[in-house]
């Protein structure tokens, strides 16, 4: 019967999903066992050593030729592992978040002032940021302003994990989450009316979006964040995260970006989308190592292109087969 086999795949993935969560749960309490530097040193180790070996490396490469088309190719590989170590970390300081808040001495603060002016006026603005090293980071020092902020998620596919990571955030603070869709857009409508600012990651493909430049090339980008500023009358407020040693980072609240309310509304959305763009791209460049490779940023067209001149580049010239190899 069909209902039996959706009740019976519906179990199978049920017991899945809890030993997904039990193996999740272990791994937190381990690093929370270890400590934070060793929790970090760990993560690093791991993803160090097996990331260049999946497939994934293959599209860290890909976005880092998409990037830094003259860089030296022994620097990319060196990169693309060095960012592996980055995520790495970042993964495993995340069951110990707790102990890296702004009152543990190991996050800088850089335009505090900015935060604490946003603070005092009451008024909300929207937060955006790209995925910077450790982006908890930056979650933790808003939470630690007194900013009334909503902070976006993508839930976890599985539900009993999902609720282990909201867990560790309100380890920290974080208890507000608004999750991706039309019940979160709506959670971020209602929390701007009521006061409340917004915190969302704005570096990632959305194919629906405006599309705008980053590194030369297109990419369609949300438009959500510059949307909510225009409708709510208030600035787009950049925020980065620089991974320091020793476990360590710095938090930096960067001028804020100004909309221009006065002219045809799709345009002032675009040119918002492509302010945001430009703020992540200078960010990336500035410190390559902490951002997400992982992710297929560019749009298919861009990767073809790619690959096609790849292609190219490793066939042999009219000459050559002519002339055999010399």
């Amino acid at each position: 019967m069909p209902g039996e086999e959706t009740q019976r795949i519906s179990l199978r993935q049920d017991l899945i999903w809890r030993l997904e969560a039990a193996a999740f749960a272990g791994f937190i309490g381990l690093m929370r066992l270890i400590g934070l530097e060793a929790a970090s040193n760990f993560g690093g180790w791991v993803l160090r050593t097996l990331g260049p070996r999946t497939g994934t490396h293959r599209t860290v490469m890909r976005n880092l030729r998409i990037a830094f088309p003259d860089m030296d190719p022994a620097e990319r590989e060196r990169l693309a592992v060095a960012q592996w170590e980055q995520t790495g970390r970042t993964f495993a300081e995340t069951a110990v978040m707790d102990r890296l808040t702004p009152t543990s001495g190991r996050i800088d603060i850089v335009g505090a002032e900015r935060l604490e002016a946003i603070r005092a006026s009451g008024q909300p603005v929207v937060f955006v940021a790209g995925h910077m090293a450790n982006i908890e980071t930056m979650a933790a020092v808003l939470v630690a302003s007194g900013i009334p902020v909503q902070v976006t998620y993508r839930a976890a596919n599985n539900p009993y994990v999902d609720a282990q990571i909201r867990e560790a955030r309100a380890r920290y603070g974080v208890k507000l989450f608004a999750p991706k869709g039309g019940d979160g857009a709506r959670e971020l409508l209602s929390g701007m009316a009521r006061g409340e600012s917004v915190a969302l990651m704005n570096d990632q493909k959305f194919s629906e979006g405006p599309e705008v430049t980053f590194f030369n090339q297109p990419v369609n980008a949300a438009p959500g964040p510059t949307r909510l500023a225009l409708r709510f009358g208030t600035v787009i407020q950049p925020m980065s995260v620089v991974r320091l040693p020793g476990v360590r980072f710095r938090v930096t609240a960067h001028e804020p970006i100004a909309l221009d309310d006065s002219i045809d509304r799709q345009d002032s959305i675009r040119a918002g989308v492509q302010a945001i763009t430009t703020f992540i791209e200078a960010r990336v460049r500035e410190n390559p190592v902490d951002w997400f490779w992982v992710h297929k940023r560019w749009p298919d067209r861009v990767y073809a292109a790619l690959d096609a001149l790849s292609s190219a580049a490793d066939r042999p010239s009219s000459a050559e087969r002519r002339n055999g190899p010399a």
